[in-house]
């Protein structure tokens, strides 16, 4: 969706980026900017820096930056044109919309229609005689008929096209059918319904609209699931199955399990904080989804196979970085939360969530699984391994306290136990420090932009192309001056003459062409960038005779780089005549 770069500059102009910021992150202020523990990593100390003069938020930890727009849409799991809707609802703005931006809103209303007409008619069929062997199946694994209505179950019958006759009955096109990943194209060109004879489940997102399915047999046959692939409604890397009703639970954390019928047991058995992933491992925007909604804490519930605990570790490693403290549940007695629950009741279910383990705790348990304590070899084994785990760890205090609990468990002394430790942490430490090294003494690397398709070709000129967009932006008349001097063409840097054009476009037409307006037009990557190029900026003591340089810099750059490329085709033109020469030379003899 395109959208006029004057709405962009009022949005950006009217959502302050301290007052979105601090819906979400506490800020102090220290100096000119305002500082908080950062919402897109864990971390103990505040890194996370909000610049209320230049508009723009900056991670010194993780390095996530960028500007009001790209908050949300970081903070709120959101595209673009979804976090500009938000920031235009808080500003009491209307979006403007032209013929294209209809038709594409008017194309996903239908695609929602027709996911909605699917999940009624799949209902019906669930409660109809073709539903008999579905309805059996959900009732036989314990949900009760108010579940079935609730979460809208349904049945997809066993036959080829019985959605495709009942959808296009209603209007809908085959076309619409394919591009909502309800039907599928044979090699002749026919259709056929993508879920046949399978339980129903409808995937609703956060705003209560059905956008995909899950689809699950209800006998031995495989594949046991079927899901909905990506569409332009569903992307199932930035979705939770049952959100729409976690985020409503009173309770303070979300409870992550593994499948539709886990949550589904879960919330009929009062835990209606419980969500999935939807057919794939957990993501980082799925992470992000949920720490996004203020709870703090994840319970992981997975399967109890080698599986489930391996998938255990994975969502640890992502909900952590998210700044979500993560406690990890075990079962005994039953393979899954729907198995536990029917055989022990949720009172059981509640004192294991009462006792599930921290991350830590699951780690070390996890390293011991295997080793007999008994035998001396497989003793100092685990606690070695168990050494190097805790010297990860960032707190002291922990360190001790699981120092202890390996003392006791092992009954080696606690001293011992953290020596293991500290010479593991010196070793880790000492090498953080030859990387750091390292790479202090390649100031090119540490000149690099992180994403590939940003990299630098030359980084001097790169780096005056920097310093002269960080004057430029902040001073008009220094932009216009730049602009009488050196173009975008004479930059190395494809990302850097892009923003240079972008501010120049839009000065020479007579908008504002400062950072926050740059920012609002640049991707998410290349905000980031530009966010981290102006934070670390050290503004000159003299900018007029900065700037002087920085084009001086950019055009003897630009200038040798021409005079290479003509000293390449001199040398090309030389080569071709040569054996044109030696050609006509064999020809004569």
């Amino acid at each position: 969706m395109a959208l006029p770069e004057s709405f962009l500059d009022e949005l950006t102009a009217r959502c302050d980026i301290y007052d979105v910021v601090s819906r979400y992150v506490q800020l102090k202020k220290k100096g000119a900017n305002y500082f908080g523990l950062c919402p897109f990593h864990s971390e103990k100390s505040p890194s996370f820096s909000v610049s209320r003069e230049k508009q723009i938020y900056h991670c010194f930890g993780c390095g996530a930056g960028g500007g009001v727009i790209s908050f949300v849409m970081n903070i709120e799991n959101m595209t673009f044109i979804e976090a500009v809707r938000h920031l235009a609802a808080m500003a009491g703005m209307e979006i403007p919309e032209d013929d294209r931006d209809a038709g594409r809103r008017s194309r996903r209303a239908r695609l929602i229609a027709l996911s909605t007409d699917a999940a009624r008619h799949y209902v019906a069929q669930l409660y109809s005689p073709a539903g008999k062997a579905g309805l059996n199946y959900l009732l036989g694994r314990g949900l009760r008929p108010v579940t079935l209505k609730r979460f809208g179950l349904g049945f997809a019958p066993q036959g080829w096209d019985g959605l495709i006759k009942a959808m296009t009955a209603k209007g809908y096109t085959k076309s619409e059918l394919l591009e909502c990943g309800l039907a599928v194209q044979n090699k002749s060109g026919g259709l056929y319904d993508r879920f046949r004879n399978r339980a129903m489940f409808p995937i609703i997102d956060i705003k209560g609209e059905v956008i995909a399915f899950g689809g699950r047999v209800t006998d031995d046959s495989e594949p046991k699931y079927l899901n909905s692939s990506d569409t332009p409604i569903f992307n199932k890397s930035r979705n939770l199955f049952a959100m729409n009703f976690a985020k409503k639970s009173k309770r303070n954390y979300f409870i992550l399990a593994e499948g539709y019928m886990d949550v589904i047991a879960l919330h009929q058995a009062g835990f209606d904080c419980a969500v999935a992933s939807l057919g794939t491992s957990l993501t980082e925007e799925q992470a992000r989804l949920m720490a996004s909604r203020g709870k703090g804490d994840v319970v992981v519930c997975y399967d109890s196979d080698q599986a489930g605990r391996k998938a255990a570790q994975r969502a640890i490693d992502l909900l952590k970085p998210a700044g979500l403290a993560v406690r990890v549940l075990r079962m005994s007695g039953a393979k899954d939360p729907d198995e536990f629950i029917r055989k022990n009741g949720p009172e059981a279910f509640e004192n294991l969530i009462n006792r599930s383990s921290t991350d830590v705790e699951y780690r070390l348990d996890e390293i011991r699984a295997g080793h007999r304590l008994e035998e001396n070899d497989d003793r100092v084994e685990y606690l070695q391994q168990a050494a190097q785990y805790l010297a990860t760890l960032e707190s002291a205090v922990e360190r001790e306290v699981f120092s202890h609990r390996l003392a006791k468990e092992t009954g080696v002394s606690q001293q011992a136990i953290l020596n293991e430790v500290e010479q593991a942490l010196r070793t880790r430490r000492r090498r953080e420090k030859a990387s750091r090294q390292r790479q202090e003494m390649n100031p090119a690397r540490q000149a690099q932009p992180g994403p590939r398709q940003l990299r630098y070709e030359n980084i001097r000129s790169a780096r005056s192309e920097e310093g002269l967009l960080a004057l430029a932006l902040s001073d008009r008349e220094l932009l216009n001056q730049a602009a009488a001097r050196v173009s975008p063409l004479e930059f190395s840097s494809p990302f850097l003459a892009k923003v240079y054009d972008m501010a120049l476009r839009r000065s020479q037409g007579g908008g504002e062409a400062g950072l926050p307006q740059c920012l609002a037009l640049l991707e998410p990557e290349e905000g980031q960038l530009l966010a981290q190029i102006v934070q670390r900026f050290q503004p000159p003591a003299a900018p007029q005779q900065a700037l002087e340089d920085y084009i001086s810099t950019i055009q003897y750059e630009h200038l040798k780089k021409a005079n290479q490329e003509d000293d390449k085709k001199d040398t090309l033109l030389e080569l071709a005549e040569r054996k044109l020469q030696q050609e006509r030379e064999r020809g004569g003899k």
